[in-house]
């Protein structure tokens, strides 16, 4: 059985060799916007495809894995996560390549890195997709969106690696994306996608981009410890004025506290750890049942194990 227990490399020992990184006992907390949490026990950065390949083929059958992207919607307990924590971050995932109308993104790379292919190559269409927090891969697994525009009305196709090492493309169809969620198998790894995108006037995208950014410094917190939105939006409501409505807008857990510009933000002001930013949680999801009779569902995910 795998845990956080073992001593540092044993784990490893049982690993296929990868032409990859295992890091071991990796601070989670330097990966995630909230920074906090605790250490992976080891952390697989593959070198490519091929290489995440042989390792998902032939490792041990009952090695717990998971992915994840930059870190902007993700609450890692205070524990760690036992197992293997697999972050695409070698040059190979953050390439990419424009044909036609078509562009084509490693799953490492940055959301805000689109900005300037589309200026460059004189391009428009993903404008909403640069102003979002994180990386390509988990913005298809969250369907992020913003701005009237979501990532399944832009998706033409995406390169994933299955459970059983498997490299293999499926259409965005096969993804069955919708609100804040995805339906594909957990076992899959989105290493690249490609995106619809059309000849645009840089003066005019750039226009647009600045607008989003605007918008964004308005209305939500930024140089803070957050994950984003926190909850859902629930069918024809707003997550933001239930958790007003329910008088949950002041609320706080030791160092973790509601946004003061947006009440769907949770924020870290320094010294939270991760259970008092999910205790946070929490309290607001039973208060808005409470009052509302309507159940807030998480939108940041939440992996590990409480300390």
């Amino acid at each position: 059985m795998f845990g956080l227990r073992s001593k540092k490399n044993d784990l490893v020992k049982l690993l296929p060799e990868v032409r990859g990184k295992y890091l071991c006992d990796v601070p989670l907390s330097k990966h995630t916007w909230f920074a906090v949490g605790g250490p992976a026990e080891v952390m697989y950065l593959p070198e490519d495809d091929e290489d995440l390949s042989l390792f998902m083929k032939t490792k041990p059958y009952n090695l717990p894995v998971c992915v994840i992207g930059g870190g902007s919607n993700l609450l890692v307990r205070d524990g760690g996560v036992p197992g293997v924590v697999i972050k695409l971050d070698s040059r190979y995932y953050k390439k990419w390549q424009l044909n036609g109308n078509e562009l084509t993104c490693g799953a490492g790379m940055r959301n805000a890195d689109l900005k300037k292919i589309l200026l460059e190559n004189k391009m428009g269409g993903l404008e909403f997709l640069c102003s979002i927090p994180g990386h390509l891969g988990g913005s298809i697994k969250t369907n992020a969106g913003c701005f009237g525009k979501e990532v399944k009305d832009v998706l033409l196709k995406a390169t994933v690696v299955d459970g059983e090492g498997n490299i293999k493309e499926v259409s965005a169809a096969d993804l069955m994306l919708s609100y804040r969620s995805s339906f594909f198998p957990d076992d899959w790894i989105v290493t690249s996608l490609t995106l619809k995108v059309h000849p645009a006037d840089p003066e005019m995208v750039l226009k647009t981009l600045t607008e989003h950014k605007n918008y964004r410094m308005r209305s939500q917190p930024h140089n803070e410890r957050t994950a984003g939105s926190t909850f859902k939006n629930p069918e024809g409501l707003r997550a933001w004025e239930l958790i007003k409505k329910s008088g949950c807008a002041d609320l706080r857990v030791n160092g973790a506290k509601v946004s003061e510009k947006h009440c769907n933000f949770l924020i870290n002001t320094g010294n939270a750890t991760a259970k008092d930013i999910e205790t946070l949680g929490e309290t607001i999801v039973q208060r808005v049942k409470e009052q509302t009779s309507i159940t807030l569902e998480w939108e940041v995910k939440r992996m590990g194990i409480n300390k």
